[in-house]
């Protein structure tokens, strides 16, 4: 009878695995976009037009309150490839792993590429409008943004594209879009200002946006405004082209499209931060069996996308995989959902933050050391070198400057933040909520110990990666590295 139940058991937890006849393995399109925050009209943005966008969440289900682990590429990357939290692999800490120092999965977690390709999926990605790929298996060049911390094989990847798929085999893409990203770089804010007037016969001028009201209206800053909303745009209409082809070759509708976006807008006080600005970002899904029109107000983080694709395709989910999928019969919607900050480039930090439908608590374990630390990557981006420069001349009001140049932190921070949107009032200290905050304090504290956050970078990791910026004719860096190690030394 004992090994009568171990069979059936094993019969259970392999099943969910063997693939499923061809014609029902609908194929799986990931949209992945950088920098850019939920800006889309079907968000209930006015300032840019997203007609295919808007299009994808009126045929699918839009998720109002979808919220990244990480607030920068490399460990959100690492996290969504994985269905993982990024401090429960190790690949938390941002372009970590590049040096001689490596970083390993843990046993029995695996890439989602790897995972599709040996249940017969043709895995790609890539731009999404390639009319042919000459890649053959394990010849990644060409790839689109893959950007993970941890070691992997690059042969998980079939190719860039799935015009190279084999007859009637479903395909797993990933369409990397570089969204935010189109402004970065010498020229970028003009150059996306002309390509915008090209496809749309206007830019959007800086005169006419609106900021987050602890910004000044700057002209660096409004031009910048302005470009990343005319990348908006430019990003809406790439993903118009992926979805006329997907319709141009019959494939549409049976295939699963999942739009999402790394992190929010890259300024100041939202790209590496865990306010909304910096963790809130678009997600919508398409494809079969999904509600059409739906929208959904329960809390959801971006790893939940590997376990909703993996359902579709009738693919078991790992069981170590912490991601869930939010479609499944039954689902018992999350109550919290957490992210993390930590290293960025040359630049030590350490934040986490628990969210409920009602609060936002936040932890700075580095309260010593100011809001804006020293990164040569932000700092070199024309917006900081602006604000730097106001605030060097002493131009910036009151709430601004506490916001972005206090020399130190608060331990801990606490917001209403449905109410409090830009999270602007700190309630930490009010002591009418020291038992919530006492409540979500403890929450914090048990989701780092059940996930095993890996917490603060070892001395010879940082030193393995450092060895990437050194050298490389950036003295900033280089100093900045210093101060790192400086203000370390004193317990700062």
């Amino acid at each position: 009878m004992r090994g009568f139940v171990r069979l059936f058991v094993w019969l259970i937890a392999t099943t969910a695995a063997w693939p499923v006849p061809a014609a029902d393995r609908p194929n799986i399109l990931w949209i992945v976009v950088d920098d850019m925050s939920a800006d889309f009209g079907c968000y209930g943005s006015t300032a840019a037009l997203t007609p295919h966008v808007d299009r994808l969440a009126a045929e699918g289900t839009r998720f109002t309150r979808a919220f990244v682990t990480a607030p920068v590429c490399s460990p959100c990357r690492s996290a969504l490839i994985t269905g993982m939290y990024q401090t429960t692999i190790g690949a938390h800490h941002h372009r970590s792993g590049r040096g001689t120092v490596k970083i390993e999965l843990p046993v029995g977690v695996r890439p989602v590429p790897a995972i599709f390709r040996e249940a017969g999926w043709y895995t790609c990605i890539g731009d999404g409008l390639a009319e042919s790929t000459g890649k053959s298996r394990g010849r990644p060049q060409g790839l689109g943004k893959t950007d993970y911390n941890f070691e992997w094989d690059p042969a998980i990847y079939d190719g860039e594209d799935w015009a190279g798929r084999g007859p009637d085999q479903p395909f797993f893409m990933q369409v990397q879009l570089p969204g935010g990203k189109l402004r970065d770089g010498p020229g970028g804010v003009a150059r996306v200002r002309h390509e915008a007037a090209a496809a749309f016969g206007q830019a959007t001028e800086p005169a006419a946006v609106t900021l987050p009201p602890y910004l000044p209206r700057d002209p660096v800053l409004l031009a910048d405004r302005a470009a990343y909303l005319d990348a908006v745009r430019l990003t809406d209409a790439h993903v118009g082209r992926v979805i006329d082809r997907l319709d141009r070759e019959g494939v549409l509708d049976e295939t699963l499209v999942i739009f999402l976006s790394d992190h929010g807008i890259s300024h100041a006080r939202a790209k590496q931060f865990l306010y909304d600005e910096g963790t809130h970002v678009p997600f919508v899904v398409r494809g079969p069996g999904i509600p059409r029109g739906a929208v959904r107000e329960d809390l959801v983080e971006h790893i939940d996308t590997p376990a909703v694709s993996l359902a579709a395709a009738g693919l078991g989910t790992p069981a170590a995989m912490q991601g869930r999928d939010v479609f499944a019969k039954g689902y018992v919607a999350r109550e919290a959902v957490f992210a993390a900050r930590d290293r960025c480039d040359e630049t030590v930090d350490r934040i986490r933050s628990v969210r409920t439908a009602d609060w936002l608590s936040i932890r700075n374990f580095h309260p010593a050391r100011p809001m804006l630390q020293p990164n040569a990557y932000k700092d070199a981006k024309p917006t900081l070198v602006a604000l730097r420069k106001l605030h060097a001349a002493g131009s910036l009001d009151p709430a601004t400057e506490r916001l972005l140049f206090s020399p130190t932190r608060p331990a801990e921070e606490l917001y209403r933040w449905r109410e409090d949107r830009w999270q602007l009032d700190n309630l930490a200290a009010d002591p009418a909520h020291a038992a919530t905050l006492a409540t979500l304090r403890d929450r914090l504290d048990r989701w780092m110990a059940e996930t095993g956050d890996r917490g603060p970078e070892p001395e010879a990791m940082y030193e393995s990666d450092m060895t990437v910026y050194v050298g490389k004719g950036k003295p900033e860096v280089e100093a900045n590295i210093a101060t790192m190690k400086r203000w370390a030394a004193e317990g700062k």
